[in-house]
């Protein structure tokens, strides 16, 4: 067994604890029946992709601290949203596009979490505030999970230490570059956010998924943006689709835990590299969290009282998903075509 972990590189350890990352998150979240456990689930893979060292505890509790804070100030935008749409959804606007910038410049893995607290919970709030607050106790449990959850499987599979010299600390990106990458992020989330107002209750999963393919479209040039916004939201949707066959034939906790966790050692050998290939890794953190999404809703349908169409209702979803995508591809084209006619615009200069 020793020779066996003495031989285990370091991505083969980030497969393993992503699988088994998920996996733990997957049996709290829907062991405990928290409220939209599938959330808890995608903050918990947005930590365990992470590279890098895990996230110390005490730090994940500042930053969960912080998010709960986010969370609180998109509750008090509720308000203004109901009273005054206009000033509400520009105000929106403005703090999605500081977040994206300042994890633009920091180059911080984090920032979809932050991103969704802030879009998320004013959306929640004009249903029903009990709810937004509901929804934000869930994102920061999910928070606390992923840390946790990270921290242990880092413990079970430790990498070796790299020497100070070999650290490739990764570059900030100049202001310029971090404006047009913030900006074209709002622009792929500001309408689902618009549209979500409409029905709250239906475009969760929908701005959960514009939040993730925001962050996705502002790094992927103009050429690359289809295959990594609309094929990552395909596959996820063929992965959902594979785990729901799979489901039903024993549907329980411990099934859900075990095909999760085997849709999660699918992806990471591709994400970390241990089946070469040539999508980027956003691909298949993409494709992960578009799975947990499609997924998640499909449980709660199945399990409620309405008496939903499972396959009708999913249908519907995927399609979202894939207008969405859609629409973030022409944004993207839109936007680089617009940045090519006009290299003095602001913020936008090329030196």
């Amino acid at each position: 067994m020793s020779i066996e972990r003495r031989r285990m590189g370091r991505a083969d350890k980030a497969v393993l604890r992503l699988a088994i990352g998920l996996g733990l998150a997957v049996l709290v979240a829907y062991g405990f029946a928290l409220k939209a456990p599938y959330a808890v689930c995608v903050v918990a893979v947005l930590i365990l992709c992470k590279p890098g060292p895990p996230i110390p505890l005490f730090k994940g509790i500042v930053f969960a601290i912080v998010v709960l804070a986010l969370m609180a100030a998109g509750v008090l935008v509720v308000p203004i949203l109901q009273h005054y749409a206009l000033a509400g959804v520009l105000l929106t606007g403005a703090l999605l596009y500081a977040v994206f910038y300042s994890g633009a410049r920091n180059a911080n893995p984090l920032t979809t979490i932050l991103v969704m607290a802030i879009a998320l919970i004013p959306v929640v709030g004009v249903a029903a505030q009990v709810l937004a607050f509901q929804i934000g106790a869930t994102l920061t449990v999910g928070l606390c999970i992923g840390v946790l959850v990270s921290g242990a499987s880092h413990a079970l599979f430790p990498d070796s230490p790299v020497p100070a010299g070999k650290r490739a600390a990764p570059e900030p990106s100049s202001r310029e570059s971090a404006s047009w990458t913030a900006l074209r992020a709002v622009v792929v989330v500001m309408p689902v956010f618009v549209l979500a107002l409409t029905n709250p209750s239906f475009y969760v999963a929908a701005i959960m998924k514009s939040v993730a393919l925001g962050q996705q479209a502002g790094s992927a040039s103009a050429r690359a943006a289809g295959q990594e916004l609309l094929g990552s939201t395909i596959l996820g949707a063929v992965i959902a689709g594979c785990l729901w066959v799979g489901l039903s034939l024993r549907p329980n906790l411990w099934m859900l835990m075990l095909w999760m966790a085997a849709a999660a050692l699918w992806v990471g050998t591709r994400l970390f590299r241990v089946r070469p290939n040539a999508l980027s890794p956003s691909f298949w953190v993409q494709s992960l969290v578009t799975m947990l999404l499609l997924v998640g809703p499909a449980i709660e349908d199945s399990g409620g009282s309405g008496g939903k169409d499972v396959l009708k209702a999913s249908a519907m979803r995927v399609a979202l998903f894939v207008a969405v995508a859609l629409y973030a591809w022409a944004a993207v084209w839109a936007l680089e075509r617009w940045r090519a006619t006009r290299p003095d615009a602001m913020f936008y200069r090329q030196g």
